[in-house]
């Protein structure tokens, strides 16, 4: 109806940074580590909040709404990150800042991160996401193959492909990696920085 609209539309607006919404969205990363998502409840979510179960459901309708606004929080902080320095003029200084800020992202938000992998295929919003946030990275690092002096197009060896290929290993070996450990991480992270950088005839 028109008039429901209207209130989501102002409601959305109105509670933009809102404090008690950032409270929802932390509690819910931290009961992700603590529970898992299947094991956590919207109930476990509104009292680690500190806010009622009605209180919450102003926010958001479900436990699956609350984590995809913690992923679109997320994969926003990672492109904000990321992208002004995938954008810099010189591509090996591009590459290595990119996979900088992509470790430190996977460092403090993994889990996030692995829950949104997992969810990507039976949840449509969160999956939506990922994609999005895939095609800017795959975008980027398509710009940044190119300013190296791979040939632009979609053929294998040239820089959309590989630019594809690129942010998929780089989401699952990172993946992988996370569970792990930090150092496994930051092994995976100089590995796959190592075949960005052969990819764009950097690597020495």
């Amino acid at each position: 109806m028109p008039g429901h609209h209207h209130t989501r539309s102002r409601r959305t607006t109105e509670r933009k940074g809102d404090a008690r919404e950032r409270a929802i969205l932390d509690t819910c990363e931290a009961l992700l580590a603590q529970k898992g998502y299947e094991a956590m409840t919207v109930g476990d979510i509104a009292q680690g909040a500190g806010i009622t179960r009605g209180a919450l459901y102003f926010y958001f309708g479900s436990k699956q709404e609350v984590v995809t606004a913690l992923v679109a929080r997320t994969v926003e902080h990672l492109w904000e990150r990321s992208r002004a320095t995938a954008q810099a003029d010189e591509p090996r200084q591009a590459i290595e800042a990119a996979m900088r800020r992509t470790v430190e992202l996977w460092n403090e938000h993994g889990l996030v991160m692995r829950t949104a992998i997992d969810l990507s295929l039976t949840v449509p919003e969160i999956g939506e996401l990922w994609s999005h946030t895939a095609v800017l990275f795959i975008t980027a690092i398509t710009a940044v193959l190119e300013r190296a002096g791979i040939q632009p197009g979609t053929e294998p060896e040239q820089a959309s492909a590989l630019a594809s290929a690129l942010c998929w290993m780089i989401e699952r070996t990172f993946y992988h990696a996370s569970q792990e450990s930090r150092e496994e991480l930051q092994k995976a992270s100089a590995t796959c920085e190592h075949i960005w950088l052969t990819s764009a005839g950097l690597a020495t």
